[in-house]
């Protein structure tokens, strides 16, 4: 999938709560000049017009099941991790996103 194409950024957590706020708070912020939409929602209620999932990975495949025809990104610290990191880039610069 290229960046260029996503319009909705699903942050999941365990509960939709605390976490996936903080990180969704902050991709919201840089990417709202992309006119992408990020949201936070449990793990288990990933809605389907997501175009891709961010999830720490731990929740990877809780989140793959939830959603198993969306791309999954998954991460090991909530801010500044490498994989969130190339996520925004190939959004703001176009690229192909690896999940």
């Amino acid at each position: 999938m290229d960046g260029k194409d996503i319009r909705k950024i699903v942050v999941a957590c365990d509960a939709g709560m605390g976490s996936s706020v903080m990180l969704a708070s902050s991709l919201r912020k840089e990417l709202r000049k992309a006119g992408v939409t990020v949201e936070h929602t449990p793990v288990n209620s990933i809605p389907g017009d997501a175009d891709i999932v961010v999830c720490h990975a731990g929740l990877g495949a809780r989140a793959r099941n939830s959603a198993p025809d969306k791309p999954v990104v998954t991460f090991q610290v909530f801010l500044g991790d490498p994989a969130v990191a190339r996520l925004v880039k190939a959004v703001k610069d176009g690229g192909e996103i690896g999940a």
